[in-house]
């Protein structure tokens, strides 16, 4: 006989599948920063409140139902923030939010050549002893510093947010060396046979750049904000990094537009081009439609099937005819020549 066991109902870990958690580090003033799990993270954060020498980076994944709760239990994560998340605010910016700071980074896959570009967006909050960066698509800016973490040595959350903001700006300067570069050949195919596709490259590309300034650049009114009243807990050379980053930022927005108004340039002379070389065949319409007036005239005249039709009988009819026509041909050609000549 079977003897049928009652079912066991399995309570789920609370693991990092469950609570989002892609990344989660320890910093160390002088040692290399240390893994954590979900559990390690709750408990070397409960137990650093004294330490001023250490910081906790989370990198979550927003898919997961339970990361916002997580955060906020453990970790007490204002709601504003996961607020913020929800209304789906893209645009690159860092500001103050209560007493600690709000920062929305973008990265983009981008390829001048394609018309097709892929973006993602991270949003990362940042206290004393604490940074949470939280994302729903995979953002290579975190990829890329998790590669180069250990030799970073990085001090205080701060300085991990200064690096992320340090490569969204090499992604922006990646994107307008590229973007130089394939003007610089559409510039050379200029006085090809493609003027057309160079025209719609180009209009492309400029659509492509000016979104992509908009989504990258960030805000100055929240960055001077934050600049002239920042949290008390912000060391003052962080703040002069900022100004910094804004410097360098700002050349390289100076440089995208520079970029944006020689793609404008380009486009006007590719439309220049394409104007002339329209006339040109209109031109030559006109001109062998003016050419072939006279012979219509003389051909429909003498094609009537009435009487009194002059030449009828004179055997040299029709060469008269031929030269009358080249005559009127001629004249109707000069008038059209001499028309076109400028004063």
């Amino acid at each position: 006989m079977t003897q049928r066991l009652p079912l066991v109902r399995q309570k789920p870990d609370f693991s990092d599948d469950v609570s989002g958690l892609i990344y989660g580090y320890q910093f160390f003033n002088g040692r290399e920063p240390q893994s954590l799990t979900v559990q390690q993270s709750c408990e070397a954060w409960n137990s650093q409140s004294s330490a001023e020498d250490s910081f906790l980076w989370l990198h979550v994944n927003l898919n997961h139902a339970a990361a916002a709760r997580w955060l906020q239990t453990h970790f007490a994560v204002d709601e504003e923030f996961f607020d913020e998340i929800q209304r789906g605010s893209h645009s690159t910016r860092i500001e103050r939010q209560n007493d600690a700071l709000m920062a929305v980074l973008n990265d983009v896959i981008f390829d001048a050549r394609e018309s097709g570009e892929e973006t993602a967006t991270l949003w990362i909050w940042c206290r004393a002893g604490l940074v949470v960066s939280a994302r729903f698509k995979p953002v290579r800016l975190v990829e890329r510093l998790q590669q180069k973490l250990i030799a970073m040595d990085l001090r205080s959350p701060t300085e991990l947010l200064a690096q992320l903001l340090a490569e969204q700006e090499d992604v922006l300067g990646l994107i307008v060396r590229q973007s130089n570069q394939y003007v610089d050949q559409i510039e050379e195919r200029l006085l090809g046979q493609h003027i057309k596709s160079n025209r719609a490259e180009l209009g492309r590309l400029r659509r492509t750049l000016l979104r992509f300034q908009r989504l990258l650049a960030p805000e100055p009114a929240a960055l001077f904000r934050l600049i002239n009243r920042p949290p008390g807990w912000l060391n003052p050379s962080v703040v002069q990094d900022l100004r910094q980053f804004t410097e360098e930022f700002t050349v390289v927005l100076n440089d995208l537009n520079g970029l944006t108004e020689r793609i404008r340039l380009l486009q006007e002379e590719v439309a220049a081009q394409q104007l002339e070389q329209s006339n040109r065949t209109l031109f030559t319409l006109t001109l062998i439609t003016v050419l072939a007036l006279p012979i219509n005239l003389v051909a429909g005249f003498f094609g009537m099937n009435v009487g009194g039709i002059p030449l009828s009988g004179n055997p040299h009819g029709f060469v008269l005819l031929v030269m009358l026509v080249m005559v009127f041909s001629c004249a109707a050609a000069w008038l059209v020549l001499r028309r076109r000549e400028p004063r």
